[in-house]
């Protein structure tokens, strides 16, 4: 995918899948869907309990990556990695509300923002500059082998 084309895939509502390394080394590296935010040009935006070993991780390593596909052939995927640029303590609560209905859409994101009203105090929110981009886009390959009669 070319630069427009994969960030106009990433601002696409997927769920994530959120990499962060154990800076001591202690562990392998964290890998955990999650709901994310991204508006072309600009930074990803995940939420987290201030407790949570993920928001340990991130903290401490001060970058992240974020690996979104589309699990329908022909299979896509775009994956970026970036430093964290700004954490916010206590979680952004318009962040959290258009992240709930970018998931959920209006009536049930409604009812998870009421239920889940302890978020605003439990939570945070980090954000992270795309620094390097890889993406694929298996359509040309998989275009290859359509219609193809078997082996010659």
């Amino acid at each position: 995918m070319q630069g427009d084309e994969r960030e106009r895939f990433l601002a696409d509502t997927h769920v994530g899948v959120l990499g962060v390394t154990d800076p001591r080394g202690v562990r392998a590296p964290l890998l955990v869907p999650v709901w994310y935010r991204y508006e072309p040009g600009k930074e990803v935006v995940v939420q987290t309990g201030r407790a949570s070993l993920k928001a340990r991780l991130l903290k401490e390593a001060g970058r992240f990556s974020l690996c979104v596909q589309d699990e329908t052939a022909p299979y896509r995927y775009v994956s970026v990695e970036g430093p964290v640029t700004s954490v916010a303590d206590p979680m952004d609560a318009a962040e959290r509300e258009a992240m709930a209905h970018r998931y959920l859409g209006a009536a049930e994101a409604r009812d998870y923002l009421a239920g889940t009203r302890d978020q605003l105090i439990d939570d945070i929110t980090f954000r992270m500059r795309p620094e390097r981009w890889r993406s694929a886009d298996f359509a040309a390959f998989a275009a290859e082998f359509a219609g193809a009669d078997g082996p010659r």
